[in-house]
C-alpha cells in the first residue's frame, strides 16, 4: 500500500530523457507511487522497453519522441500529454547533455550552443509548456534534475557545470514567481551516478577512485538513489518546500577536514 502523503494516483507526470539511468528510474517510481507518465528521449526505440516495462506492471505510460533541445518538440510533448491524460500535475526536467570534455575555453561556440539550449533552455520552454496546465487543476509540481557540478564546478566540466549552477538559478527563481499558482519548483543536484552519461567518469579507475575515497559513503550512486527524492517532492509530501535544492551525493559536498 502506497503512504497517503506520497500517493499520486489521479496525477500525470511528465519525466523528460526517460528512456535510460536516471529518468528511467524516476518515471518507474512515479508511476509506482500511482501516476500516469509521459516519458519522452530523442528516440522511440529507446523508450520502448521503459513503456513495456510500466505496461507489465498494470501503470499507465504514453511516450512521445521529442528532442529537449527544440522548443515546438517540448510544446508537442506538452500537448501530447494533455490529449492522453486532460493533466500535467508534475513536470521533471531531467534531459541534460554534455558534449564538451576539457577546458572551457576551448570548446567551439556550437558545443556552447547545444549545452545552453538542452539543459538551460529546454527546461525553460518545457516548463512555459506545461504551467497554464498546472495552473487549471489548482497547482502542481516541477522538478529540475541540477548537479553536484552546479553547485561547485567539476574538472573539464566547464559549460556542463554552468548551465547546472542556472537551472538551480532558475529553480530559485520559478519557485518564487510560481508559488501564488500552488506550484511548487525545487531541485536535485545528484553526484556521480552510474549511467550511460556519467560513463566517461565512472568507467575511468582513477577518476572513480578520486570521487569514492572522498564521499562518506564509500560509492558513487544509482540511478534508483535518486528517484526518491523526486519522488517526495511530486508528491504532497513535500507541498511547504520550495526554492531548494537537494543535493543527492553519498555525503561528497559534506566538509571534510
Amino acid at each position: 500500500m502506497i503512504t497517503p502523503l506520497f500517493d499520486l494516483t489521479g496525477k500525470v507526470a511528465v519525466v523528460t530523457g526517460a528512456s535510460r539511468g536516471i529518468g528511467q528510474a524516476i518515471a518507474e517510481a512515479l508511476s509506482g507511487a500511482g501516476a500516469k507518465v509521459v516519458i519522452s528521449s530523442r528516440r522511440q526505440e529507446n523508450l520502448a522497453p521503459v513503456v513495456e516495462s510500466i505496461r507489465a506492471a498494470g501503470r499507465e505510460i504514453t511516450a512521445v519522441v521529442a528532442h529537449s533541445g527544440d522548443r515546438s518538440a517540448l510544446q508537442s510533448l506538452a500537448q501530447a500529454a494533455l490529449d492522453a491524460y486532460g493533466r500535467i500535475d508534475i513536470l521533471v526536467n531531467n534531459t541534460a547533455t554534455n558534449p564538451h570534455f576539457g577546458p572551457m575555453l576551448d570548446a567551439e561556440d556550437s558545443l556552447w550552443q547545444k549545452t545552453i539550449e538542452v539543459n538551460i533552455m529546454g527546461n525553460v520552454w518545457l516548463t512555459q509548456a506545461v504551467v497554464p496546465a498546472m495552473r487549471v487543476v489548482g497547482g502542481g509540481k516541477i522538478i529540475n534534475i541540477a548537479s553536484v557540478n552546479g553547485l561547485r564546478p567539476g574538472h573539464w566540466q566547464g559549460i556542463y557545470s554552468m548551465t547546472k549552477a542556472a537551472v538551480i538559478s532558475l529553480t530559485e527563481t520559478l519557485a518564487m514567481e510560481l508559488a501564488g499558482d500552488n506550484i511548487q519548483v525545487n531541485a536535485v543536484a545528484p553526484g556521480l551516478v552510474r549511467t550511460k552519461f556519467a560513463r566517461v567518469l565512472w568507467e575511468n579507475e582513477a577518476l572513480l577512485k578520486a570521487v569514492t575515497d572522498r564521499t562518506p559513503a564509500n560509492r558513487i550512486g544509482e540511478p534508483e538513489d535518486i528517484s526518491g527524492i523526486v519522488l517526495y517532492l511530486a508528491s504532497g509530501a513535500s507541498n511547504f518546500a520550495t526554492g531548494q535544492v537537494f543535493v543527492v551525493d553519498g555525503g561528497l559536498s559534506v566538509p571534510m577536514l
